[in-house]
């Protein structure tokens, strides 16, 4: 009979789901059981409910009448994955590739040793850098040095600085660290804009650069090459150090001394946090060579940003299309043509 068969599966569908409740109600049951046990020995123990909240699911236990960005967040998980990633890889890599990049220039220094001028000074000199431009590099200089050092207070510091200081003098390292890099940030960053604007022009590719980075510089031969008023390794730390590499710390900076910028979103911070390390410890270890090459690698070269003014020989050596133009643009302005000896250097570099 139809009505039976149709009573024989109603059966079979009900004797199905009895014989598969039981372990629903059991694991549920246990699941009640095991709490109650860790609230026997732990009266405030709610592991349940603290799982679901970890876990960032919605549920009711993270619900609120308080209006804003993550107010209905007890635990952000993704806090700890970037304390990983920011203590593990970044500090340590980061903190290798600083100990190499040091390592590497004492080094070439003790085998290469300074690079000295081949013809001795004229006592005639030359304007390289005005009034205007040494104001605007020590500016970016001096901000830089202060933010590389209270960087690597806080990123470094509690490995090597804590083991040595003892906890309360590094703490008021620490916070003395933090304030001045929060403070010096934001100066950082309008020294930055004028440093791209002020040398922008000046360091734009030419045609003669290209035999620059062929020969290295001469920098391990000791072979003069001509080169304009910057040469194209000083070009090459324009753009990414100065441009690149100075815009992504000084955006990331800004959104960490201004959360409310990306309304306080405890991510997005997270996120700038990271770059903002990565970038800056790149940024430092290429200002090594810089830095090297402007004081002790280059003989003259920190006299050149200190003074202004650089001797003649000097100048022909080191930047000898620009030292061509400067004679040529004197020659001009006293009224008559540069000779054929000064144009043909500036001939030749566009040739290569």
């Amino acid at each position: 009979m139809p009505g039976t068969s149709a009573w024989r599966w109603a059966a079979c569908v009900v004797l199905a789901w009895l014989a598969l409740a039981p372990p629903v109600w059991s694991a549920d049951s246990s699941a009640a059981r095991e709490q109650a046990q860790r609230q026997s020995v732990q009266p405030l123990n709610n592991a349940p409910v603290w799982r679901d909240v970890r876990g960032g699911e919605v549920n009711p236990y993270q619900t609120t009448q308080v209006r804003g960005v993550e107010t209905n967040v007890l635990i952000q998980t993704e806090g700890e994955i970037w304390r990983q990633i920011r203590n593990g890889p970044v500090t340590v890599y980061g903190g290798w590739l600083i100990v190499a990049f040091l390592a590497g220039i004492a080094v070439f220094y003790a085998v290469r040793g300074p690079i000295k001028l081949h013809e001795k000074p004229t006592g005639r000199t030359v304007e390289r850098f005005n009034a205007w431009e040494r104001i605007v590099h020590w500016s970016t200089a001096i901000s830089f040095v202060l933010l590389g050092v209270t960087g690597i207070v806080m990123l470094f510091g509690k490995y090597i600085l804590l083991p040595v200081l003892g906890y309360t003098l590094f703490s008021w390292l620490s916070i003395l660290s933090k304030n001045l890099h929060n403070f010096v940030g934001p100066l950082f960053v309008i020294c930055t804009m004028l440093m791209i604007i002020t040398f922008l022009k000046d360091n734009l590719p030419r045609a003669y650069d290209w035999l620059w980075v062929r020969k290295a510089g001469g920098l391990f031969t000791g072979e003069h090459v001509p080169s304009g008023r910057f040469n194209a390794g000083e070009k090459s730390w324009f753009w990414l150090g100065v441009t690149i590499l100075g815009i992504v710390v000084s955006v990331t900076g800004v959104i960490l001394d201004f959360p409310q910028l990306v309304d306080g979103a405890r991510s997005a911070m997270q996120q700038a946090n990271v770059i903002h390390a990565v970038a800056a410890i790149v940024f430092m270890v290429l200002s090594f060579g810089h830095i090297y090459l402007g004081t002790v690698g280059v003989e003259g070269a920190y006299e050149s940003m200190r003074n202004g003014y650089i001797d003649e020989a000097w100048a022909k050596e080191h930047h000898e299309y620009w030292y061509q133009e400067e004679i040529a643009k004197r020659s001009t302005a006293a009224g008559s043509a540069p000779s054929a000896a000064v144009a043909a250097p500036m001939k030749e570099g566009w040739k290569l």
